[in-house]
């Protein structure tokens, strides 16, 4: 089977973290330690395991990182090498004719084996699994980073019934594969306890920060919510999706001044954004210094900022953090959530809700796995070339090709042909 594989080369981390320093996210994939290969399938890991087929997989922000080698040293521990990238995916369970399926792709203590359960997996929370290293796997946080399980980005892979949810009949691939970042956006949505009088503020609108909007208009009803996104794509479907205004990264200063009345604290504040007050709470869907730096300066004292973008090594000034009391809270994965007074499954919700708000249109762009250099390129400029949500399209063959058949030149130009791309 060919499958796109991450091996434990260091020189070539390195390699990556420089071209990505050099020409932007996405620079990793012409010379960081990724190949497409030939692979056997995968081992079965025991009773309650399945071989799956995938339809479609997505290009996550965690797999840029990994492919620009700017994951955090945090992780070394929790995943093992060779793994194949991709958790985000719609499949066919090949023993089971008919039935189609998107996984949930943490490997908490049932998948790998534990009785009994980590006490978090015991309450259904497989996010906060304390077993990630452990049981009859090797280490992998979740599918995508573990040796034995295989991923998304390949043609056949390994999962746990537990890891497996049926997709109703009337669900496109398209809005399947949007289902986990979309569980994603809702549990840091419910996580954060927004009530109905509190001023929101949601930092980027890719995939993860459009369907945090998202999450927050149907699971809640926040007083107001302001976005910030840099690109226009990125503006007309956050208001789409239940934004009352979208500003420019350098206009969110003025826009929170405006919605909380609060002060600006002198004249390089005015034009920044550092107030004497205001919005309650922030989600910072895109991890950076510079994203949670702007999110302290427009959060009150006493308020809240939920971390839901993956942050790597950062550079921080942590003072209006203490000054202020503003608590700064990690949103991680799913399980199970409390609504309405029922604990309900984290995936169950997430359907509901890229149903409701029609998600699978954020699904902009499909690439066969062949092309994968262009696809990740593509995925990595997707707000500036139009697109939202970059998937791999294994409903159609794979041609093969070598390492060395590469396109001499790595710069992503343009779009793909059409007749090797679709668009929706």
């Amino acid at each position: 089977m060919k499958a796109v594989v991450v091996e434990r080369i260091a020189h070539r981390f390195a390699a990556a973290r420089i071209a990505a320093a050099a020409v932007g996210s996405g620079g990793g994939i012409g010379v960081g330690p990724i190949r497409l290969l030939d692979m056997d399938s995968l081992v079965l890991p025991g009773a309650d395991w399945h071989r799956i087929r995938p339809r479609l997989a997505g290009i996550c922000g965690s797999d840029l990182a990994t492919v620009d080698g700017e994951s955090s040293r945090y992780f070394e521990e929790i995943v093992s090498f060779p793994f194949v990238l991709g958790h985000e995916i719609v499949a066919d369970v090949v023993d089971q004719e008919g039935r189609r399926v998107v996984v949930e792709p943490v490997l908490g203590c049932l998948a790998r084996g534990i009785n009994p359960p980590c006490p978090a997996c015991a309450k259904g929370r497989k996010g906060n699994c304390e077993r990630l290293a452990f049981g009859h796997l090797h280490p992998g946080l979740q599918t995508g980073f573990c040796s034995d399980t295989g991923g998304g980005w390949s043609e056949e892979l390994v999962a746990h019934e537990s890891q497996l949810y049926d997709v109703p009949e009337r669900f496109s691939d398209e809005e399947a594969v949007m289902v986990e970042p979309s569980a994603c956006a809702t549990h840091a949505a419910l996580l954060a306890k927004v009530q109905p009088s509190e001023r929101v503020v949601v930092i980027g609108a890719g995939t993860l920060g459009l369907t945090t909007i998202a999450a927050l208009r149907h699971f809640g009803a926040p007083a107001r919510l302001i976005a910030v996104a840099r690109h226009q794509i990125q503006r007309d479907l956050a208001m789409a999706l239940g934004a009352d205004e979208v500003v420019e990264e350098d206009e969110l200063g003025r826009a929170a001044r405006r919605l909380t009345g609060s002060l600006a604290l002198g004249k390089r504040s005015a034009e920044r954004g550092r107030l004497t007050g205001g919005v309650d709470v922030v989600f910072d869907c895109v991890g950076s210094s510079r994203s949670i730096t702007e999110a302290l300066s427009v959060t009150r004292p006493g308020g809240r900022i939920i971390l839901v973008g993956m942050p790597g090594h950062v550079r921080l000034d942590l003072a209006p953090l203490w000054q202020r009391e503003i608590t700064l809270m990690g949103a991680y994965a799913y399980g199970v959530e409390e609504q309405n007074g029922a604990t309900i499954s984290t995936f169950d919700l997430a359907f509901e809700l890229v149903e409701a708000s029609r998600l699978g249109r954020l699904v902009s762009a499909h690439y066969p796995l062949d092309r994968y250099e262009e696809a990740v390129r593509h995925a990595a400029s997707a707000g500036r070339r139009g697109s939202v949500k970059v998937v791999f399209d294994l409903r159609r063959p794979t041609r093969s090709r070598r390492r060395s058949d590469r396109v001499a030149n790595d710069t992503d130009s343009g779009t793909p042909p059409a007749d090797e791309m679709e668009t929706e």
